[in-house]
């Protein structure tokens, strides 16, 4: 059980139709022989605005997309990364922007509540984001046991942080996953050189879901969807438009790397959460 698979999606705003193509990229990726398979941010839903996500909102443990999510992953008998859904918050006029993982019975293993939010403004497009006025911040870090080794898990707007991903180099972490949604001029500027420098510093495989294609909102996802090697080396990508990268992951590279290249072991300095 060595091989994953990063689904590429251009989801709008209709969750029942979002919910059949990525069954369709599910059912490609088991075909390619894929093990562990991670969906992108915001599969379910990319809406008008960030707030038609408080209408699909779903309590954790129960709600469709859970449920599409738990029998995808006992159907194929896969580990199955659930992108991200909108879960119910502490405010009740916001959301968690959850990934929740399942293994391969069906069973929730983990959820991981995005800790990064997206509030920015981008000039060269007049393009504005504001994620913190409708999902609520979460602190947890979310490390895993699955087949495939240690897994981290991490959202987006997440991979500008690399602090977090010390955090969960100390919990022994190997794969992260990472489900995005990157705009078209960060995607450009930013998202390979991102992906890339969180293995080679880790030493670890990231295999990165995005969002690819334009939306009914009018907003352009960057795409690029790809499997990173723990030295930086991209293994399998796709730029643009629905489909899946399906690549193996090797531990014995991983292994070597490290015992051969032992940047890990060289640290001096600690990370730690910092105060509220």
């Amino acid at each position: 059980m060595n091989r994953v698979a990063a689904i590429q999606m251009a989801s709008g705003p209709n969750v029942h139709a979002n919910l059949i193509e990525a069954k369709k990229l599910i059912d490609s990726a088991v075909e390619s022989g894929a093990n562990l398979v991670v969906l992108p941010e915001n599969f379910a839903l990319m809406g008008q605005a960030d707030s038609d996500m408080l209408a699909i909102r779903e309590h954790y443990g129960s709600g469709p997309v859970q449920e599409f999510l738990s029998q995808q992953a006992a159907q194929h008998k896969i580990w199955l990364v659930g992108g991200t859904i909108p879960l119910v918050a502490d405010d009740p006029d916001k959301v968690r922007a959850a990934c929740v993982v399942f293994d391969d019975k069906g069973d929730c293993k983990a959820r991981y509540d995005k800790i990064h939010l997206f509030d920015v403004h981008l000039p060269e497009s007049e393009e504005n984001y504001s994620e913190s006025t409708t999902i609520e911040a979460a602190r947890e870090v979310v490390v895993i046991d699955t087949p495939l080794g240690r897994m981290g898990v991490a959202i987006c707007y997440d991979l500008r942080f690399p602090e977090l991903f010390r955090l969960m180099l100390d919990q022994g972490v190997e794969l992260f996953a990472i489900p995005s949604a990157f705009t078209a001029i960060t995607g450009k500027a930013h998202w390979e050189t991102l992906i890339r420098a969180r293995a080679v510093e880790n030493l670890c495989y990231v295999v990165a879901a995005a969002q690819g294609g334009f939306h009914v909102s009018g907003r352009e996802t960057y795409g690029d969807s790809m499997v990173v090697d723990p030295w930086g080396v991209v293994l399998d990508r796709l730029s643009r438009g629905s489909g899946v990268v399906v690549t193996d992951i090797d531990h014995g590279l991983l292994e070597s790397t490290r015992r051969n290249f032992p940047v890990i072991d060289h640290r001096r300095l600690p990370c730690s959460i910092g105060k509220d």
